[in-house]
C-alpha cells in the first residue's frame, strides 16, 4: 500500500512535564544540574521523535511543526534540528526554508539495508514481480509494531501506487501488517488492536472476532488482501516469506490503484505475489509450501 493511505508511525513516549508556571518539555525537566545521564538520554529521545516526525506524505517541516507533533518548545526544535543538519540528517529547503531528511540518512541507513539477507535475496525476485504484474512490488519487514518497506520496485505505469523506503504502516487492513500479525499469538493481536497500537477505527468485540477469523483465512490462502479497505482507490496483497527456521521474516508486497484490479485479476495477483514469496523463502532456505 502507498504511505499516503496509511497510518504514520508514532512518536516514542514522552514523560509528562513537571508541574510549574510555564509547563517544560522533557528535555527542559532534565537540564537541572546533577542530572547529566537523564539530561543526555532525553535529548537522543527527542532527537530520534523529531526524525520520526518527517513521512513520505510531509518529508517538508517546519520547525513550528515539528514542535506541535513531538511536544517541545520551538527553541529547543531548533536547536536539535540546527545539530541534525551539521550532520547532514536533515537539511532545508531552499524555497519554503522548512526541513526535510538528508542524505545523512542514508549513509546511516546504508550498512543495514546492505547487511539485510532478505532484501539481497528478494531483489531480482521483486524485479520480475514488478515486470510480470505492471504493479509496483516491495519487501515489508516487521518490528513487532510495524510493517517497513525495505525495498521497492515501482511499476511501470504512469498511474501507480508506490510504497517509500522507510515507510512504516500499522493499519490493520493493510495488506503486509494482515501477514505477520496472522503469525502472533490471538493474545498477542488481541492487544496490539485493543492497545491502538495497530490502528483500526471502532474496534469492538464482534469486528475484533471476525479479524481474527480473517487473519486465519489469509493463512489458509497463502496471501492477503486489502481492497480498497484503507484507501477507497487502492489494492494490497501480500505474502509471507519465510527464512531456514519457518519463521515468517518478511512479506512480499503488491500495491496497485483499484481500478486496474477487477475481482479476477485480484486472484491473479495473490498466487503472483505468494510464488513471488515462495521464490524468496527458497532462496533463504525456507520450507516449499505443500
Amino acid at each position: 500500500m502507498s504511505a499516503r493511505s496509511h497510518q504514520r508511525a508514532g512518536m516514542p513516549g514522552q514523560a509528562a512535564p513537571a508541574k510549574y508556571s510555564e509547563p517544560m518539555t522533557p528535555a527542559e525537566s532534565n537540564d537541572a544540574p546533577g542530572n547529566g545521564e537523564g539530561k543526555g538520554t532525553s535529548v537522543i529521545v527527542n532527537a530520534i521523535a523529531v526524525l520520526r516526525s518527517f513521512s513520505a506524505e510531509e518529508p517538508l517541516l517546519g520547525v513550528t511543526d515539528i514542535a506541535g507533533r513531538v511536544g517541545l518548545h520551538k527553541s529547543t526544535v531548533s536547536r536539535i534540528l540546527a545539530t541534525l543538519e551539521q550532520e547532514n540528517l536533515v537539511e532545508r529547503d531552499v524555497d519554503s526554508r522548512r526541513f526535510r531528511l538528508g542524505l545523512g540518512m542514508i549513509a546511516m541507513a546504508g550498512p543495514l539495508l546492505a547487511e539485510l539477507e532478505e532484501r539481497r535475496a528478494a531483489y531480482s525476485v521483486l524485479r520480475e514481480l514488478a515486470e510480470r504484474t505492471g504493479e509496483t512490488s516491495a519487501l515489508m519487514v516487521w518490528n513487532g509494531v510495524e510493517s517497513m518497506c525495505v525495498e521497492q520496485i515501482p511499476s511501470h505505469h504512469e498511474i501507480k501506487h508506490t510504497t517509500p523506503l522507510g515507510a512504516r504502516y500499522r493499519d490493520a487492513m493493510s495488506s503486509s501488517v494482515q501477514v505477520f500479525l496472522a503469525q502472533e499469538p490471538e493474545q498477542r493481536i488481541r492487544e496490539l488492536l485493543q492497545s491502538g497500537s495497530i490502528a483500526y477505527p471502532g474496534l469492538d468485540d464482534l469486528s475484533l472476532d471476525a479479524y481474527l477469523t480473517r487473519l486465519k483465512e489469509d493463512n489458509e490462502r497463502g496471501w492477503a488482501v486489502n481492497y480498497g479497505e484503507s484507501s477507497i482507490d487502492e489494492v494490497g496483497i501480500a505474502a509471507p516469506v519465510r527464512d531456514h527456521r519457518g519463521g515468517v521474516v518478511a512479506a512480499v508486497l503488491i500495491s496497485a490503484p483499484r481500478f486496474r484490479v477487477s475481482r479476477d485479476r485480484l486472484q491473479i495477483l495473490g498466487e503472483a505475489c505468494s510464488a513471488a514469496a515462495q521464490k524468496v523463502t527458497a532462496r533463504l532456505g525456507g520450507p516449499a509450501v505443500r
